[in-house]
């Protein structure tokens, strides 16, 4: 199995590309701060990671995420090679995660109103085309069933009786 989930920080602007064939991409890095403190210096370590998005994704992550807005993203792990074009004898290898479904993770005040939805390759969540000085327009919030009313707090309440349940003595009858 090949999944990685990542939650940090973009620590530039993504830019939206396209393919000679017309297909949209995006080139992105998140850092994601490790889960301990360096010793000597007080500080917090983190890790760059590369990570690549394709079609709608890229289209998605280049509209509504900016530098510093926090963002988490869910893809899997693939590792690539190239040769240097100054120096034919020298290879570069990568490591980029390839993203499948990206969600807000940030408060509302620090991204707009987009926290909480999310955009995958099947939709776009609260994604709508009202989008407005870079802040996102979240969609018309989806009608629910009416709520039944509460049951009135009533200590006079009936909960059943000790008797009518089954006592077990040991564990040797059950199947698990």
């Amino acid at each position: 199995m090949n999944k990685v989930i990542l939650m940090g920080r973009l620590t530039a602007d993504p830019e939206l590309r396209q393919t000679q064939s017309g297909i949209s991409s995006c080139r992105f890095t998140v850092a994601v701060n490790r889960p301990f403190v360096d010793k000597n210096t007080g500080q917090r370590q983190a890790d760059f990671i590369t990570c690549m998005a394709w079609r709608q994704t890229a289209e998605f992550v280049t509209r509504y995420f900016r530098k510093g807005n926090m963002i988490c993203v869910e893809g899997n792990l693939r590792t690539g090679s190239y040769q240097d074009r100054n120096h034919q004898d020298v290879t570069h290898y990568t490591t980029d995660v390839y993203v499948d479904n990206v969600e807000f993770t940030g408060s509302k005040s620090e991204s707009g109103n987009n926290g909480g939805n999310n955009y995958n390759n099947n939709n776009y969540g609260g994604y709508n085309d009202n989008y407005n000085n870079n802040n996102y327009q979240a969609a018309p919030p989806r009608q629910t069933a009416p709520q039944q009313p509460a049951a009135p707090n009533n200590d006079s309440m009936s909960y059943g009786n000790a008797g009518d349940f089954e006592e077990i003595l040991s564990d040797g009858d059950v199947p698990f």
